[in-house]
């Protein structure tokens, strides 16, 4: 007996309402994670009471289980994808298992209880970032991918950095239960969306997609065919280029079965590799530091530790679409190369906060929104160049990448790398401030970016003309 059409399928299959689907997904991952951050040090000494020279070290790494666990489940996820025939029912499971994270972390009243959940957490995390990326790809196409992953990451990296503040404000004014009840509501919201997405492989059954999908072939050969006479003036380059992206024959089984591993022998999509993890880096640093050095500093509580974070929020929330849109409009290069060069003084200059009053809050709070404009700029170049670096390669060997490509792969090794900054950052940034002082700190931090600047000069987007013969 045939099925019967899905009421609202046109809507429901519709990519706007498919790739907002994804973004609300992504961002309720981040939300989640990010909305205990202001209020972890007060839930670890009201509720579990612990001394206060143990708060630090166990908020490092209550914020670095939930990485871990995403680490260990990325690629999993990603070759689960690549194997399934639906996205819709795996990115169901993913918020599942969020759900229960969210409700250990509101009953919890031991450490081993938020550190499982934590771990369930993250564990939700790789599949929804996995799956829901790989879902925008058979959304978009690959010829849209970039400007689309541009967009979600500018919406979602803000639910990421705004958490922080919502959490401390409402904590102080509502307790628990209300800033639980703001995780609760955003899951409900996002729940209702999955369920009611359709994907439009399914949609083409009914055949109400068919003209949606035809524009976007269209739009994916009208820029083919660009790509095609701008470089009909340089032939040979194009093909040499299109041959270092072939895959010669003889590959063991390990990379017949999980071919992306063969793309991470190119230092392009390595470098992109390397932004990624750097930029979870600084994102979890400054969730794990911020609370504990305002608290020092200046006696801040919950609700005045989370309203500190809007002068970090503000310059991404401001910049961040700006400066995805420059990516697909000038390339992945510059972004990186000015973005993570321009954080090195701006980190530095950290160093300048200093106990005091009103006077020393706003140099404070200054010094946030600088690094905050950074953080804008570093967003989008990793995932566009990465997909740029895997794209040529599935364009150039479409037998030995399949037919759908080894994007899912891709996205789990990003959302692995990611996830490995996440749990690395809050334990460096945590050690290094406990070791060394918040400013030595961030110098540390600032001589990484220095590092990822220059990488990024000489590889991303590929290797400037003075490097082309080495």
């Amino acid at each position: 007996m045939a099925k019967s059409k899905p009421i609202g399928l046109r809507w429901r299959s519709s990519t706007l309402f498919i790739v907002s689907t994804v973004g609300i997904g992504l961002f309720t991952d981040l939300f989640l994670y990010g909305l205990v951050v202001p209020i972890l040090p007060f839930i670890l000494q009201d509720r579990v009471s612990l001394p206060q020279d143990q708060i630090q070290s166990h908020v490092s790494a209550l914020l670095a289980a939930y990485a871990g666990a995403s680490v260990l489940f990325s690629i999993p996820a990603g070759v689960i994808a690549d194997r399934t025939s639906s996205r819709q029912t795996p990115f169901l499971i993913g918020l599942v298992a969020l759900l229960g994270a969210t409700l250990m972390l509101f009953l919890g009243q031991t450490v081993p209880v938020l550190v499982v959940a934590r771990i369930l957490q993250g564990t939700s995390a790789a599949v929804v970032w996995t799956i829901g990326l790989a879902l925008v790809l058979d959304t978009v196409g690959p010829e849209n991918l970039g400007k689309t992953i541009g967009s979600i990451f500018g919406f979602i990296s803000i639910g990421e950095l705004a958490a922080p503040v919502l959490g401390g404000v409402v904590y102080s004014k509502a307790g628990y239960p209300g800033v639980f009840g703001i995780g609760f509501g955003i899951l409900a919201v996002d729940f209702i969306m999955r369920l009611l997405l359709v994907e439009k492989k399914v949609a083409a059954q009914w055949d109400v997609n068919n003209k949606d999908a035809e524009s976007i072939n269209e739009e994916q050969d009208g820029n083919a065919g660009d790509e095609e006479d701008a470089n009909e003036e340089e032939p040979l380059l194009r093909k040499k280029e299109e041959d270092s992206y072939k895959v010669p024959d003889g590959q063991s089984k390990v990379v017949k079965g999980f071919p992306i591993l063969y793309c991470l022998k190119d230092p392009r999509l390595l470098t992109a590799l390397l932004l990624a993890f750097n930029q979870a880096t600084l994102l979890s640093a400054f969730d794990a530091t911020i609370p504990t050095e305002a608290e020092e500093l200046y006696d801040f509580d919950s609700l005045k530790s989370g309203v500190l974070f809007i002068a970090l929020v503000l310059p991404y929330l401001l910049l961040g679409p700006v400066a995805g849109w420059l990516v697909d409009r000038f390339g992945p290069k510059p972004a990186a190369v000015l973005g993570f060069g321009y954080l090195v003084p701006v980190l530095i200059l950290l160093r300048l906060a200093r106990p005091g009053g009103t006077s020393q809050i706003v140099v404070y709070c200054v010094l946030l929104a600088l690094n905050g404009i950074g953080l804008a700029v570093i967003g989008s170049p990793s995932i566009v160049e990465a997909s740029t670096v895997v794209q040529r390669y599935a364009k150039a060997n479409p037998d030995f990448f399949g037919e759908q490509g080894p994007y899912a792969q891709l996205y789990g090794i990003n959302s692995m790398v990611f996830s490995l900054g996440l749990t690395l950052g809050p334990l460096v940034s945590g050690g290094l401030k406990d070791k060394i002082g918040y400013g030595n700190m961030n110098i540390v931090i600032a001589m990484l970016c220095l590092v990822t600047a220059i990488l990024s000069y000489v590889f991303i987007g590929g290797k400037p003309k003075m490097f082309e013969r080495i």
